[in-house]
């Protein structure tokens, strides 16, 4: 890769870390957009999606419908943010391998969005099986931080294990 494409590959990722942080709010109303089509499809007790709120309701027609809200801290957001510096001291280092970084960046940037999801039905899944407080108190304080440490990790390993892996002869 010659000077200038390099320039413009950081460019375009340091960019997309400032869009991250920026943009952070409608990133949140999209990924409670995204669990709120998941859960239409996957429940049957009613969903709402309030997306000027940044929440998801659920469990409407049931005995107990409960409301998440996503706050910044809750996003999936802040945890490109390592994804994406990775990639451009990576492909700084490493320009001749620029499309494998892009590619691995794309990966794991689709594993951490899929794992924060996989976070909000934890916490959807233990509040309709143990109620709102006890399944609430362990959906999102222990067992949904769990989720996002252990998929945050396993982002940052696929996508080192993505980038760096040796062609097969």
């Amino acid at each position: 890769m010659t000077r200038f494409p390099l320039v413009v590959a950081l460019s375009a990722l340091a960019a997309a870390g400032v869009v991250v942080v920026l943009a952070e709010r409608l990133y949140r109303e999209l990924e409670v957009r995204l669990a709120g089509a998941i859960l239409d499809v996957i429940t049957t007790s009613g969903v709402y999606v309030s997306p000027d709120r940044e929440s998801v309701y659920f469990g409407l027609t049931s005995a107990t419908p409960f409301g998440l809200r996503m706050t910044p801290e809750c996003s999936s957001a802040f945890l490109l943010l390592p994804l994406l510096v990775v990639t451009m001291v990576m492909l700084y280092f490493r320009p001749s391998n620029a499309r494998r970084l892009f590619f691995s960046l794309g990966i794991s940037a689709l594993v951490v969005v899929l794992v924060n999801q996989l976070r909000i039905f934890t916490i959807v899944g233990l509040v309709h099986g143990l109620g709102t407080d006890e399944g609430y108190y362990w959906g999102h304080t222990l067992l949904g931080s769990m989720v996002s440490v252990f998929g945050g990790a396993v982002s940052i390993v696929l996508f080192v294990r993505l980038a760096t892996r040796k062609k097969k002869p």
